[in-house]
Parts: C-alpha cells; structure tokens; sequence
C-alpha cells in the first residue's frame, strides 16, 4: 500500500493554534412570518472568525475502523468580530454570531479513507442574527457541510463561491464550488431570543432561505482589508429618460464598500497585487424606479481588479497614488424588482495611499443593461462616480473601530 493511501492529518503539522480567517459569505433571508409570501433578499455579508481546531487543547484526531481519519473543530464569532451586512429590507445592519450557550462544534474528515483530501468540512451552527432593533434565534441547528482541498481551506482570490452564476433574490438551485461550505437544511425559522439566546414564541420574524444564497460561506486570505464609508453618483436611463442618483453608505453600518487586496504571496499568480471589490451597499432615492434603491456588488460574480502596475513583488512594493481598476458587477435593489446588471462595469481612479479617503473611482464609459431575473430589460446604468470617505483599514475586519 502506498504512503498517500495511510494519510492522517497527522502528517500536516497542523499549528495548535486558532485560525481566524475572513469569510465572505451570503445569506437568503426572507423577512416576516410567511415564507412564502415575505420579501427575498440575498445579503452579503463578511467579517472574520475563529476556528479553534486540533491539535489544540480539547480537540481530537481520530482514526475509524475504515480507516477514515478526522479532527475535531469548533467556530466563534464574538460581537466584536462576526459576520456583516447591509439589508435593503430592513435598511439596517444585520450581522450573524455564534451563540455562544450552545457549541459549534464539528469536523474535517477523509471522504476517501488514507487520503487527507478532498475532505468533508462540517460544522453545526447555532446562530444569533442582530440588527439594532431585533436578535434573533432559531430553534435547530443548522447543518454547514462543504468540500474542501486543503487546510486552512482558502479560497482562491477572485474565484467564486458557486458554479455559474445565478440571477435573482428568488428560489433556484446552486452549485458550491470547492472550498465553499453551505447550510444542508435550510430553510430555518428565525424567532425572537430571550436573554439566555432561546427562540421564543410561534411566530417567526424572518426564515434562511434553502437558495439562492443558502447560507453560503468561504474563507479567503487577503493582506489588507478596506472598510470605506462611500458617496457616489449612479446615472441610469429608463425608457428614454435619464436620471443621476445619488447613493450612500456607512461603512459602521456594513454599508459603503469593502475592497480586499491580495498580495502576490495570497494569490500565487506572479507579480502585482490582485484586488476585489467584495461588498457594497449604498441606497438613493430613483424617481424613474419608485423610491428607495440600493447599489450592490453581486456575491455570485466577483468584481475583481488590480492594484498597481503589476510588477509589484509584495504589496508594500506598490508606489503612490497608484492606479486601482475594478471589472464591477453591479446589482440595483428597487421597490419593484431586483435589477441586475448584464456586464460588468470597469471603474478606475488613483489611490494617494493604503487610507483611500477621497479616493475617486468612476466609470469610463457604461452602458449595462439592467435586467430582472428573468431576464427582461428594465434600465440602463450608463454611468456610475463613486467617493471613498472614513474607512478602516487592516488585517481584520472589525466590526467597528
């Protein structure tokens, strides 16, 4: 028998330490007591968290008698940390914590025995969910499975969380990639939480939809992450007429837009510095669309772009004011319907320094149909100037500074 058919996890040297990785994620929350009839909205949300795992303190390493090997771990998100967004519904920050009453323990395991990967990566989640006027419960677990290739297993930068690429808030089956984990059991009644996190009640507040975003969650490694309060100026066109929008964010409300930066350490393709722009939220009020509308960047597509001029052999090689380029895709929240941008939009400006306050990131040219889910032309983005204001930058993303 070969070596590779007696791996264990063993074999890794895994550091008996936690890791605390940045997550991006993506939930489909429907909001009220009837799933069926309330309101879909996919909500990106990211942050980081702690793995605590094996061979640290506590967590096993074990060997079944089919000779499958596994190690125990277990995931928290304290307040501080977490995972969050910016939900158009509510016009409110929602963020997503471990309960920290119940464990959220699980594993990773051989799928195939004697063979560390592909590997089965489990967790059952207990979940709070906050905004400023509600917290939130549900009465189960949620099942989180995915397969992964590696330990940590990061996603690659710029890659996406499924196969393909979804349209629309509404039901439709998806496809994980690798290294993507995802809720097995979804949907899940959201309740109100008592002061010991127990649901009580009947009478739901809000349900995790079974897709498009099921509970949807990679771990990424960026050496930088940008968390920028934002102004910017959307021009659309609606049957023949043109309307300039004006759009805001705030990046202590998980608003605003979130860039990662990846150094050519992180992402393993030669020199120069690969960046993303991973979250926006940013609401107006449109005349031509009937009120209240909120500018986001598609969990489903990634709007990925670069820093620099592409000779750069780490980040701290980049020389300011530096050009920034971003392939957005784009998506527009409406009273009516969720439009969805049928290209991405290539906006650019000069970054003065890693601070990006008063950094101007514009459109050279737009001109992206914006359709419904089915596909059904709506508008037109033919332009779009975004500001970037206070931000917070480091290596994790708080919640707040």
């Amino acid at each position: 028998m070969s070596n590779t058919a007696r791996e264990t996890y063993e074999s890794l040297n895994i550091e008996p330490k936690p890791l605390r990785p940045h997550i991006l994620a993506a939930a489909t929350v429907v909001f009220g007591d009837d799933y069926f009839a309330g309101r879909r909205e996919t909500i990106s949300l990211s942050g980081f968290v702690q793995l605590n795992k094996w061979p640290m303190q506590g967590f096993q390493h074990r060997v079944a008698e089919d000779g499958t090997a596994s190690f125990d771990l277990e995931l928290i998100s304290a307040p501080e940390v977490g995972i969050k967004g910016y939900s158009y519904v509510l016009e409110d920050r929602i963020q997503i914590l471990s309960n920290p009453y119940l464990p959220n323990t699980g594993h990773v395991k051989q799928i195939v025995p004697g063979k560390n990967f592909p590997a089965e990566f489990y967790i059952r989640r207990f979940g709070i969910l906050e905004t400023s006027t509600m917290r939130l419960a549900h009465r189960g677990v949620i099942d989180v499975k995915g397969v992964v290739d590696s330990i940590p297993p990061y996603k690659a930068p710029l890659t996406t969380a499924v196969l393909g690429r979804p349209h629309g808030d509404q039901p439709g089956e998806v496809m994980p990639a690798h290294n993507v984990v995802r809720g097995t059991n979804l949907p899940a009644a959201w309740y109100d939480s008592n002061d010991d996190n127990e649901a009580v009640g009947l009478t739901p507040s809000a349900f995790f939809a079974a897709s498009p975003g099921p509970c949807l969650s990679m771990l990424v490694d960026p050496s930088i992450i940008i968390q920028a309060s934002m102004e910017s100026r959307a021009t659309i066109e609606v049957d023949g007429k043109t309307e300039e929008i004006e759009l805001t964010g705030a990046y202590p409300q998980a608003a605003g837009a979130e860039i990662l930066l990846f150094g050519p350490e992180k992402h393993g393709r030669g020199n120069g510095v690969l960046a993303q722009l991973a979250r926006v939220a940013m609401t107006g009020d449109s005349r031509l669309l009937g009120g209240r509308v909120m500018l986001r960047a598609s969990y489903f597509a990634a709007s990925g772009g670069v820093l620099g001029d592409g000779t750069e052999d780490s980040l701290s090689r980049v020389r300011y004011p530096s050009e920034l380029h971003f392939d957005a895709q784009f998506e527009l929240m409406a009273p009516a319907a969720t439009l969805y941008a049928a290209a991405p939009v290539h906006v650019s400006g000069k970054l003065n320094d890693i601070e990006p306050a008063g950094t101007t990131l514009a459109s050279d040219h737009a001109d992206a149909p914006l359709l419904t889910a089915d596909g059904t032309p709506k508008a037109r983005l033919t332009g779009i100037t975004m500001r970037m204001g206070e931000a917070l930058v480091g290596t994790e993303a708080y919640v707040t500074a």
